[in-house]
């Protein structure tokens, strides 16, 4: 009668536990994952080597964060069990999480061979694939997990941006469309497609994404700022010059974005402007020549040669590999009446290949 007993109530501890468990994924499910640590760390002070309760923590610990605290876990439920695909899994994503991509891919190697149809391998080893730029294996692996099913946005969104990374942006569209029909209100799918009409020149179609994704999230700069590039490239410049006004608005701490403005700036010769632009890029990054280079342009527009000569000097001590840089340094020279030294960029600018500045020696240096 004991034993019967005893069999019984271990019947009624194991419904309990499986209970407990599936309330903790529930919680898992739902990003509540503070109160599913809580509850698996109870359940482990009574039992802890429950390797199942191990992996829930490791993925309440991963949602929190604490990556180091969830490969912890994870490992001491691999210990238990070494052939546990989940807490491999799990532990390939918050190595990658923490920067470790060859560390996570091997873990996900080890899960995937000991489940072949485990989905979430594939996309997380497609994800620490990605970020070391192995594009085509990363490419295999988000197909594998659209073949494994099920299909849902995420999966078409990872493989449309690693195709549109290989340049292949008719069939990265293919995959952006299929992601906005099973997820209609992500601005972020409509602005990585309207990049994808962007590269084809298909800038209606991209303005048109932008203009959706902008309506869904219009707290976001770099919605804007890929706007007015289209803009630019159909030269509606003071579209343009919106957008990027707009994007600055939001976020004043990329250089680029002001870079960008100032180009839009001087084409609709606003020089002044122009170099207020590339002066503040320059204050927020000074060690890219390309803004020096702008402003230099913009200088020279305005005859101040003194100051365009120092920044096509300062660019070309940043990177003195740039002919055209010598080349353009030689003919504000010229301008301003240094003939000497102008020939001396010029004839530099030809030494390292430029054919146009042959001619420019031929006319004006004996």
């Amino acid at each position: 009668m004991k034993n019967v007993v005893f069999v019984i109530a271990l019947l009624l501890s194991t419904s309990l536990m499986a209970q407990d468990l599936d309330g903790i994924r529930k919680k898992l499910t739902t990003g509540d994952f503070a109160s599913a640590k809580a509850e698996t760390t109870k359940l482990l002070e009574g039992n802890a080597k429950n390797k199942t309760a191990l992996v829930l923590r490791g993925q309440a610990r991963i949602g929190l964060e604490d990556y180091y605290g969830a490969i912890s876990d994870l490992t001491v439920a691999l210990e238990l069990d070494s052939t546990l695909a989940e807490a491999l899994n799990y532990r390939g994503e918050a190595k990658m999480l923490l920067g470790d991509d060859d560390g996570a891919i091997a873990d996900l190697d080890k899960a995937i061979r000991f489940n072949a149809k485990y989905t979430d391998a594939y996309t997380n080893r497609g994800l620490a694939k990605y970020n070391i730029e192995d594009l085509q294996n990363a490419y295999f692996d988000f197909s594998k997990a659209l073949e494994l099913g099920p299909a849902d946005a995420d999966k078409y969104f990872n493989r449309g941006v690693v195709k549109a990374e290989l340049g292949e942006f008719v069939s990265a569209i293919d995959d952006y469309n299929k992601a906005i029909e099973l997820d209609k209100n992500d601005p972020n799918l409509l602005n990585y497609r309207g990049v994808a009409y962007y590269n084809i020149g298909e800038y209606d179609k991209s303005i048109t994404d932008y203009d959706a994704a902008i309506k869904l999230d219009a707290k976001d700069p770099l919605k804007y700022e890929n706007r007015a590039l289209t803009k630019s490239a159909k030269e509606d410049f003071k579209g343009a010059l919106e957008d990027y006004s707009k994007s600055i608005e939001l976020y004043s701490e990329d250089p680029e974005t002001f870079n960008l403005r100032g180009v839009v700036k001087y084409t609709l010769e606003d020089n002044d402007g122009a170099i207020a632009d590339y002066s503040k890029a320059i204050e927020l990054d000074p060690l890219n020549p390309m803004y020096y280079d702008n402003r230099a342009l913009s200088r020279t527009e305005k005859e101040d040669y003194a100051g365009a000569i120092e920044d096509y000097t300062k660019s070309i001590d940043l990177y003195p590999g740039d002919p055209e840089t010598y080349y353009q340094r030689g003919m504000v020279k010229l301008q301003a009446g240094n003939k000497y030294d102008a020939c001396l960029d010029l004839k530099k600018a030809e030494e390292m290949g430029l054919a146009e500045a042959k001619a420019e020696i031929k006319k004006n240096c004996k």
